[in-house]
């Protein structure tokens, strides 16, 4: 095979309590990718978009990831990617990670699939590594595999993918940037030991819940007493959107990432379609521009558009 189109969805990371470890994929935004495999050995990237990312191999997320496989095996043969990104970077939606993961995904699709879905998250976190410093895969881990996932660990990777329950995830990307370095950087090096057990038991309650589609026991486990309190004044308006988001019905929800993006899950489409409303509103007030998503969660993750 010599090429590929893929449809790369955005995730939300963390649920809130799963501080890198859990991470979920949604319909809305995505990215688009096409990848070419060449005779000659040359990397190139291409970017169909206004955000101005680096097409320099070395310093483009997809690329670092490509040249890492391409190392590994020792191809003679290189790559051409054309992407389109409609996840705007620094969203909290899992921009980097889109990149990263559609890359290591049409390389191993172009290859024969020869990649493991644990190599694949291996060589995509080199691009996670390049965004944000850290070789992180809660982003990684449900593009690929697609609904919710929990990263048990990174090193080695170990990744369990969780079922999806069927509820709406409604996210708001107010257009101002918090990046994922700064917002690492601000994070408390020690934790109290009953706030560490408080959050080990919303973690354990909200994979409960996932499992047992037990939906009050999801809604009651997405807490969080270790970081959210602190990212949040990084987010205009974080804690009104949550309170009337909760006011609305919804389920719960919290920071997406890093932020600034905000997600709430809900049971209902006209539930979250009301609390999208609610969001856009509070942001139209102090006249910051933000783009609302509902959708499904998504359960497939990376599909395959056309291959050649």
């Amino acid at each position: 095979m010599k090429k590929i189109k893929i449809k790369v969805p955005a995730t939300v990371a963390n649920l809130v309590c799963g501080f890198d470890i859990l991470g979920m994929a949604i319909h809305e935004p995505y990215d688009e990718m096409e990848l070419k495999l060449l005779d000659t050995p040359e990397i190139i990237i291409k970017h169909e978009d206004d955000f101005g990312l680096p097409e320099d191999p070395s310093q483009n997320v997809a690329g670092v990831v490509l040249q890492n496989i391409q190392k590994h095996f020792q191809l003679t043969q290189g790559f051409e990617v054309t992407i389109r990104k409609h996840i705007k970077p620094g969203s909290g939606l899992g921009s980097s990670a889109a990149s990263a993961a559609g890359a290591a995904f049409g390389a191993n699709v172009l290859l024969g699939n020869s990649l493991s879905d644990e190599e694949m998250i291996h060589f995509a976190m080199f691009g996670e590594e390049l965004a944000s410093g850290v070789r992180h895969a809660d982003n990684i881990a449900p593009c690929i595999f697609g609904g919710i996932t929990l990263v048990k660990s990174s090193s080695p990777i170990d990744i369990i993918p969780l079922s999806a329950p069927d509820l709406f995830v409604v996210a708001v990307h107010p257009q101002v940037e918090v990046k994922t370095s700064d917002a690492r950087q601000i994070l408390k090096k020690n934790v109290l030991l009953k706030d560490a057990v408080e959050q080990w038991g919303n973690i354990a309650g909200l994979v409960a819940g996932i499992l047992k589609n037990d939906i009050p026991l999801i809604g009651r486990s997405l807490h969080d007493v270790i970081v959210e309190p602190v990212r949040s004044i990084l987010i205009p308006k974080f804690d009104e959107i949550k309170i009337k988001s909760l006011e609305a019905g919804a389920l719960g929800g919290g920071i997406s990432g890093s932020g600034p993006s905000i997600f709430m899950l809900a049971e209902k489409k006209e539930t979250a379609e009301h609390i999208a409303r609610l969001m856009k509103s509070v942001y139209d007030e102090i006249e910051i521009e933000s783009f609302v998503y509902v959708s499904k969660i998504n359960p497939a993750g990376i599909e395959i558009i056309e291959e050649q």
